[in-house]
């Protein structure tokens, strides 16, 4: 073998080892971020979760208000890239506790039985006023001692929640809106931003305050963090002090 052949045979295996050790760190890195997300959402390998639909207000029985529709489509994506299946229920077919399987709740009390039940026994500091008169009134959130109000199409505030029972227990995420479009707008920021939540938050339950801005323009891609509400929310709920409402 002269020493031009030998410098090519070389060259060729010294490229085939570099693709190799390539290969296998992109495949590390890219094992580690899944294993990460399937952590964070409880969500490991062939694992079954719930998704927990509502029903459009006034329309026939079963029926899922088209941005309630799009948002299962999104966390129907999430939940096929951690390798899990999803089961769909209504509401009022749920009837289980949780901590065995991951669990999605999709849209407000009024017209969730399943949400209405999570807000009263896991965040008592929580209210969602579901009557619809006065109408300014009507899907107001009253959290600790603060009241926000929505303006519909400007400003609308949603929960995103990830609760779980104990220590190996399964979470249970809550998208809970005072319209439709910010359900889809709470599953967005959550696909989105799984990664630093996961991170600032771990395998710890927190509640956040969203507010969609201009949905009547922008529908539910502008999203602001308002506050982290966790321990007000999982607090007894005072008298109501303060009164926001939902203007840009």
């Amino acid at each position: 073998m002269n020493e031009d052949l030998r410098n090519v045979v070389l060259g060729v295996l010294a490229t085939g080892v570099s693709a190799s050790i390539g290969w296998l760190a992109r495949t590390y890195l890219w094992r580690r971020k899944l294993h990460r997300k399937q952590a964070f959402f409880g969500l490991p390998g062939n694992a079954e979760c719930l998704l927990v639909v509502n029903r459009e207000a006034g329309s026939p029985e079963g029926a899922v208000h088209r941005f309630d529709v799009f948002a299962l489509l999104e966390l129907s994506a999430l939940i096929k890239d951690c390798g899990a299946n999803a089961q769909i229920v209504q509401h009022d077919l749920a009837q289980q506790g949780f901590g065995e399987r991951t669990e999605f709740c999709l849209g407000g009390p009024y017209s969730n039985r399943r949400m209405a039940a999570h807000l009263a026994s896991l965040l008592p500091g929580i209210k969602m006023n579901v009557e619809t008169e006065p109408p300014q009134e009507r899907g107001a959130f009253t959290i600790g001692t603060e009241r926000y109000r929505m303006e519909p199409g400007i400003g609308e505030y949603v929960l995103l929640a990830r609760l779980t029972a104990g220590e190996g227990a399964r979470p249970v995420f809550l998208f809970c809106g005072q319209r439709a479009i910010t359900n889809q707008a709470a599953t967005r920021y959550l696909v989105r931003h799984h990664e630093r939540l996961a991170r600032k938050h771990g395998a710890n339950s927190f509640v956040l305050l969203l507010k969609v801005v201009n949905s009547q323009a922008y529908g539910p891609d502008v999203v602001e963090l308002v506050a982290d509400v966790t321990r007000a929310a999982q607090s007894a709920l005072p008298a109501p002090r303060n009164s926001h409402r939902a203007i840009t």
